[in-house]
């Protein structure tokens, strides 16, 4: 990776070893951390450590061929993943068996989450008989769980000190020359075979990208080591919750707790991408923390020998590193034996081994002295770390990439967006919203364009600006683009200064019909001075047949048609039909004056609210997460040209409007603000579907008094 220049990083239980941060596989020193170095290596486990590499996701597939240039098929093979059934793709398949209509299944399915319990909800929902939801519910219940296909890993690769089809059962993968084994990683570790993990990540391609751009339009040369720990404006960015795009710290979770636990220090980020977990969640540990992080309770300690390893969170345990320090200091546990505890943590969920640890180690703690109460609240959380449990070593490695982008996004705004499109898709937004948030922000975002845009997206000077950059949209965002269409693209513009009008680049270009189509649609002919409705009759066959609408013709000119603007509505319309996004506006934006009068206001307005104000919104979804440790509770986000709305959805409002919170793309709510440190939420009662046209919105108007 290092001599093709690619970022790569060690993380995981690697982390924990002051040799590889000394060969620089890894970035975090294990000795500053206080790390615990029995969580890479400890003579219990009798076998090889463990190290996971973070590579560029872009470009793993170039580390994937030379390990299968340096070992050969003979000897590496890459590892399965058993995909089981979950509710959605169990009620597909079975309502395929059933011969349901497509339209149905989907309805169900999109009304289903990934882990949805409750399955007769789904059903009552849609509309089946009472004999015929009986059946298909028992038989997708059958079936959960049940291994469904294979598919490969992300990143584990199996080597072989002998052929690997003596080792393993083998089959060929669907891409050329590679090899895939048929068993997943528990299998491969049950077999104490030797497994490493190349594992692409989108934040190192981002950071790249970051970096590649800060040469190339700055001549800066920079790297993750060189950007400075403790600036003030990165830490300033991160408590203020303005982390769209940045690695580990832009989920809605994330960003309503920062603001409560404002991070100053870079150790206060290692915690703030662990304790929005589920490990702390079910343990009962956030709010502990949070109130003695504020001075709001005193900082105590169960048991005086434990001071050491709880004093950096405060007392209160968080770390799966923390909680095997403290088996064996508070239950007598050998260091490889709480490192098997460890492992138990991982598998509960599929093999149960956690449950014969519990007598032991609570009543080890009692007898130390150490409440009950805090005994089994640990206990807790070791079951809820079993698959979700972050270790602190993975914490500091992630935060480190954490902190990188920050300080990008506060330092160089139009770099970090510009090399966030390059490297999507990852994270949790999408070009659109990605787009809007630059808009907000003050970064000029330019249409694409077949004369200037580039594959990527690309800087470009702002006039007058001294330093100042725009971003110009990549022709990748053209929906149904090829790179045999941009190299078409490409050899148009190169031929004698490029083509001086639309005719001559489409003789020139040969691209099809339907392409140049989706080009006019997406406004990337107006660096030939024609409109959209100009360059799509200019381009399309059927121009030659037939005439344009009486209401869309404005007047004739020397020949040419002269066409009717679009609205402003049509404009965002057709960005978001031909791209997916619109630099124009937010897709709302037409309508804020319709919206206003309804009664509806902006998200920035809502920000200002407070607490246990009644009101109403209306916003596109951007999120809807059901995490299994919130008791049923829906959390959405929802979107306007001014900013973002989370929404809380509680249990019995979920049941009620479901088909309506899981299926629009546009949703009214009403409810009442919940404002606290910082952190604003509007709790739902109501929700609603307004009905989005050409011509505007249906809105749905209720007096909010």
């Amino acid at each position: 990776c290092r001599r093709q220049g690619i970022i790569c990083q060690g993380r995981g239980s690697a982390a924990n070893s002051a040799v590889c941060y000394c060969l620089g596989i890894t970035a975090v020193d294990p000795v500053r951390m206080d790390l615990l170095f029995e969580r890479f290596l400890s003579r219990e486990r009798a076998e090889p450590p463990d190290i996971d590499l973070d590579i560029e996701h872009r470009r793993r597939e170039e580390v994937i061929q030379h390990m299968y240039k340096k070992y050969g098929r003979e000897r590496a093979a890459m590892v399965a993943n058993v995909i089981r059934y979950r509710v959605k793709s169990a009620i597909r398949d079975v309502g395929k068996v059933l011969e349901f209509p497509a339209t149905a299944l989907d309805r169900m399915a999109r009304l289903s989450s990934s882990h949805d319990s409750n399955l007769k909800e789904v059903l009552d929902a849609a509309g089946l008989g009472a004999d015929v939801r009986r059946l298909f519910g028992e038989l997708v219940t059958e079936i959960l769980d049940f291994p469904r296909h294979l598919s490969i890993h992300p990143g584990g690769f199996l080597l072989g000190s002998e052929p690997v089809h003596r080792l393993v059962p083998i089959e060929n993968a669907t891409m050329p020359d590679r090899t895939v084994i048929q068993w997943d990683k528990y299998d491969v570790e049950a077999m104490n075979l030797f497994k490493v993990d190349l594992l692409g990540l989108g934040a190192l391609t981002h950071l790249d990208y970051c970096f590649r751009l800060l040469k190339a339009y700055r001549g800066i040369d920079l790297s993750m080591a060189m950007i400075p720990h403790d600036d003030p404006a990165t830490f300033k960015l991160i408590r203020r919750a303005d982390t769209v795009g940045v690695f580990q710290l832009e989920s809605r979770a994330q960003m309503a707790m920062l603001p409560r636990l404002k991070p100053r220090t870079w150790y206060d980020i290692v915690i703030e991408v662990s304790i929005v977990r589920p490990g702390p969640i079910t343990g009962g540990m956030v709010h502990p923390y949070l109130r003695r992080r504020a001075g709001e309770e005193e900082v105590v300690y169960p048991y005086p020998a434990l001071e050491p390893v709880l004093k950096k969170t405060l007392g209160v345990p968080i770390f799966q590193e923390q909680v095997m320090k403290l088996a064996v200091i508070a239950a007598d546990y050998t260091p490889g034996e709480a490192d098997q505890l460890r492992r138990d943590m991982a598998a509960w969920r599929r093999s149960g081994r956690i449950e014969k640890h519990r007598d032991r180690f609570i009543s080890r703690m009692i007898a130390k002295g150490i409440a009950p109460e805090f005994a089994e609240a640990v206990f807790s959380q070791i079951k809820g770390f079993g698959e979700y449990g972050f270790p602190e070593s993975h914490a500091a490695s992630f935060s480190l990439i954490a902190y990188c982008t920050a300080w990008m996004r506060a330092h160089y705004p139009a770099e970090f967006v510009c090399g966030l499109l390059n490297a999507w898709p990852m994270g949790f937004y999408s070009p659109a919203s990605i787009v809007e948030d630059a808009r907000r922000h003050g970064i000029e975002m330019r249409q694409i364009d077949v004369m200037r845009s580039d594959w990527d997206c690309t800087l470009e000077s702002v006039r007058g600006g001294k330093k100042v950059f725009a971003v110009r949209m990549g022709l990748r965002y053209v929906k149904g683009i090829s790179a045999r269409d941009y190299q078409r693209i490409i050899r148009a513009r190169s031929r004698a200064g490029g083509p001086a009008s639309l005719s001559g680049f489409t003789r020139t270009a040969g691209l099809s019909e339907e392409m140049l189509v989706s080009l006019a649609r997406a406004g990337a002919f107006g660096c030939f001075g024609l409109d959209r409705r100009g360059a799509l009759w200019e381009v399309s066959g059927t121009a030659l047949r037939v005439p344009p609408a009486e209401d869309e013709l404005l007047s004739t000119e020397d020949g040419l048609l002269a066409f009717d603007p679009l609205s402003d509505f049509e404009l965002v319309a057709w960005d978001y039909y031909t791209s997916s996004h619109s630099v124009q506006a937010h897709p709302l934006e037409p309508h804020r004056e319709a919206l206003t009068e309804a009664g509806h206001p902006t998200a920035r307005d809502i920000g200002s609210m407070d607490d246990g104000e009644r009101t109403s919104y209306i916003g596109l979804v951007i999120t809807r997460q059901r995490p299994q440790t919130a008791g049923g509770t829906m959390f959405a986000t929802l979107e306007d040209e001014s900013g973002y709305v989370n929404l809380v959805i509680w249990k019995n409002v979920f049941q009620r409007y479901r088909p309506v919170l899981l299926t629009a793309a546009v949703l009214g709510v009403e409810g009442r603000i919940q404002a606290k440190d910082g952190v604003i939420h509007l709790v739902v009662d109501h929700c609603f579907k307004p009905q989005l046209s050409l011509t505007g919105f249906r809105i749905e108007s209720r007096n909010f008094r």
